[in-house]
């Protein structure tokens, strides 16, 4: 179990993370967020490298800035490049797993059964590092983290450089240990590659919470926000009467360019009666929803946690 109670992290003025509050049980999280919105610093404070300025971090039981043995029972794999270029992959894991306290026989078995596992066996487990593709590299940290079997997998951008094929096997890989029991946190500012491992999703913007739960849930918070819908059509003035005249937008903005952008609470009518006016010569030709990126998304979360919408 991994807590955080009203946790807020300062850098002198400026703020990390701000009055974060979240229990993860056992099971598989997706720690969403655009670049530079605190989850690194999340991801710190729950490894013990950083002590919260207020609040309280607890993992697995025990206060990770206090307790150091606590990394013996986590494995993280960072995003920046922490490896030994000269050393080969069997090396490199096989160091990591002494530093655990294994013995080393015992670290060199552990990480010949990681290294399989990421699909680094064989001859390229003892290339060096140094001539890696990036997906390969990719896989050195991950079999690192997984090598001496821990209870909490910490896993920050672990999608980077890898192919198709690489991301599938890396999503049953992550599955199976969520299945055996582990709690898995996985960090990525891309949507759809954490959803293909099927878990609850933080979705975190300037250092603060802005919603949490399962992929239902988040849906059913987007569905009842307002939404910002950008059309391209033949005749704006006359669609824009209709979709006021039906009580389907609230407001209505035309572009210089001749498009127009509405904003709708009632997102699933508005698109069904769109098809309607499609039969009535009202043909959109090009539309384009506020939520189509992350960034984009968590904008509109950040203006409702602000109260303006």
């Amino acid at each position: 179990m991994v807590e955080f109670e009203n946790v807020t992290k300062l850098y002198g003025t400026v703020i990390g993370v701000n009055d974060l509050s979240f229990t993860l049980k056992q099971g598989a999280y997706g720690l969403l967020g655009p670049n530079g919105s605190g989850k690194t610093t999340l991801i710190n404070l729950l490894m013990g490298q950083l002590k919260p300025t207020i609040g309280m971090v607890r993992v697995l039981g025990a206060n990770p800035w206090r307790d150091d043995s606590i990394l013996g029972r986590i494995g993280l794999c960072p995003a920046s490049e922490l490896l030994v270029a000269n050393a080969s992959a069997r090396q490199w894991v096989t160091f990591q797993t002494e530093l655990h306290g294994f013995r080393h026989d015992m670290a060199q078995e552990l990480a010949d059964r990681s290294l399989e596992k990421v699909g680094l066996a064989g001859a390229a487990a003892d290339r060096p590092i140094s001539t890696y593709s990036l997906g390969m590299r990719q896989r050195t940290k991950l079999a690192q983290a997984l090598a001496h079997e821990p209870e909490l997998l910490v896993l920050d951008e672990p999608f980077n450089g890898l192919d198709p094929v690489g991301r599938h096997e890396m999503n049953d890989l992550l599955r199976a240990f969520v299945k055996d029991g582990g709690i898995l946190l996985l960090a990525s500012h891309v949507l759809h590659e954490v959803e293909a491992v099927k878990p609850n999703f933080l979705l975190i913007c300037g250092g603060r919470l802005l919603a949490s739960g399962s992929p239902s849930e988040v849906r059913q918070l987007l569905t009842d926000m307002p939404a910002e819908v950008r059309l391209e059509t033949d005749d704006p003035q006359r669609l824009a009467s209709r979709l006021l005249e039906d009580g389907l937008v609230e407001r209505v903005k035309l572009e210089p360019d001749g498009a127009m952008v509405v904003m709708t609470r009632r997102a699933h009518e508005f698109f069904e009666q769109l098809r309607v006016y499609s039969g009535e010569s009202l043909v959109v030709r090009r539309m384009r929803g506020q939520t189509e990126s992350l960034d984009e998304l968590f904008s509109l979360l950040m203006r409702r946690h602000r109260g303006e919408l």
